[in-house]
């Protein structure tokens, strides 16, 4: 214990407590939460002799921290399905961007947020960054359900729903960044949305900010071939290379996607301090490429994880995405070593937290840190015989195992319970919102 007259809120009694940092794996261990904090890690025979307020006995169960999803769009779990298999361009102008013209306002967003808060909890996530339209709608209701979330507010040339053009998006995410600055919860950063959706003058704009407020920056970089050599053709350089000139790439900057790299490129990423948010599930069903994770790691390039928007995924089970993520990164490398189990739960947790600015508060069991918990039963048969608790996190099939879910110290997810969403009022919308976008859809086609 960090200090023996701390108050316990609550003690946890699971069977294997996996901490992350630092590495290992704890059995028999007890973890202590006061204030929202972990104020103890120690061995049960010591924790039972300490009174608490609750205390909680999961003795089939592994805890662990909450998983981080480096990067979605919350609200498109309303256009989950919506346009399967087609390539990223076709899907964005043809079919994303006209249902998203006809529809997002502040109850798409409100509902769809809802939605995907419910399925992320139900599969271990307790912080996820996001970059949607409405990001003040998104964080007020992460916050009412007691979820931690970054938000990127996004950032174009030409207007949506939500701003007129570049300098609107600035104008209103700033003011919702100074808004949440003091928040526990949530936080704001930068998510220009990609070097083909915005020119130079609001690039440069954006790095002059984020570095006077030390600001994240989230954006779409390198997501494929094609993006790369249209960049070549209109500006005679590579898009990372282009931002890296605009002052853009540097320790805060999260490079979403990254499967079009050269060497040239990951020299910069490591020369930058940059980050790398890994979307394999997305990349592979936009055939977008592939993310050379082992290069980067082996470079020094820190690499989070995402699920991207459950338009082109379809899901948010980021247990489900490491999985994925590190079956293709042995596929990629062509090297079965690559990617091992232990460093794809810290590329979901910790290293995820690191590519946010947020390690320090959050993604490892460590004193001080946060309270953002999952527990894990692993009694069923499915993850029988259990020699590996870690590894069978990553290559079995867990999500559904997931129990309980605290965000600072606060329990949302009891028993599979949601305790702060109502899972029957979110799916009676989700349902409403499908019968009424299916309606128009088949309205346009009929037209043309």
């Amino acid at each position: 214990m960090s200090d023996t007259a701390t108050a316990i809120d609550t003690l946890l009694f699971p069977r294997w407590i996996l901490p992350i940092a630092p590495a290992g794996l704890l059995e028999q261990h007890a973890l202590a939460i006061a204030g929202g904090r972990i104020v103890g890690l120690l061995p049960a025979a010591d924790a039972r002799r300490l009174a608490a307020r609750q205390v909680i006995e999961l003795p089939d169960h592994l805890l662990m921290p909450g998983l981080v999803n480096a990067h979605s769009h919350a609200p498109m779990t309303l256009l989950r399905g919506f346009a399967d298999d087609l390539p990223l361009q076709e899907w964005l102008n043809e079919q994303i961007w006209p249902a998203e013209a006809a529809w997002v306002g502040e109850e798409f967003v409100r509902d769809g947020t809802r939605l995907a808060l419910a399925e992320m909890l139900l599969s271990g996530t307790t912080c996820f960054a996001d970059m949607y339209f409405f990001p003040d709608v998104i964080a007020q209701t992460a916050l009412d359900a007691g979820m931690r979330a970054r938000l990127h507010f996004p950032i174009f040339d030409f207007p949506s729903a939500w701003g007129s053009g570049a300098e609107d998006y600035i104008h209103k995410g700033v003011t919702l960044y100074d808004h949440y600055k003091p928040s526990g919860l949530i936080s704001v950063g930068f998510g220009p949305h990609a070097p083909y959706t915005i020119s130079d003058g609001p690039l440069e704009k954006v790095a002059m900010l984020a570095a006077e407020l030390d600001a994240p920056i989230q954006i779409h970089l390198h997501e494929t071939q094609q993006e790369v050599d249209d960049s070549l053709r209109q500006f005679g350089e590579r898009p990372l290379a282009r931002l890296a000139r605009l002052g853009l790439v540097g320790p805060r900057t999260q490079c979403v996607h990254a499967t079009a790299l050269d060497d040239d490129d990951i020299a910069c990423l490591t020369r930058a301090n940059a980050h790398v948010i890994h979307c394999p599930e997305s990349n592979l069903k936009l055939a977008s490429g592939f993310c050379p994770v082992q290069k980067l790691l082996d470079a020094g390039v820190n690499v989070g994880l995402g699920t991207d928007g459950a338009a082109s995924n379809n899901d948010l089970d980021l247990f489900g995405e490491l999985r994925t993520a590190a079956l293709l990164a042995k596929a990629v490398a062509g090297n079965a070593a690559a990617l091992p189990a232990e460093a794809a739960l810290r590329m979901a947790t910790l290293d995820s937290a690191r590519a946010l600015g947020l390690d320090g508060e959050i993604g490892s069991l460590e004193t001080g840190k946060w309270a953002d918990v999952i527990a894990l039963d692993l009694s069923a048969l499915p993850q029988q015989p259990l020699y590996h608790p870690a590894s069978q996190l990553v290559y079995g099939n867990v999500s559904a195992c997931v129990t309980h879910a605290w965000v600072a110290g606060r329990l949302l997810l009891e028993n599979r319970q949601l305790l702060t969403l109502n899972p029957l009022a979110i799916g009676e919308r989700a349902r409403d919102w499908q019968r009424r976008i299916a309606g128009g859809k088949t309205a346009v086609q009929a037209a043309s």
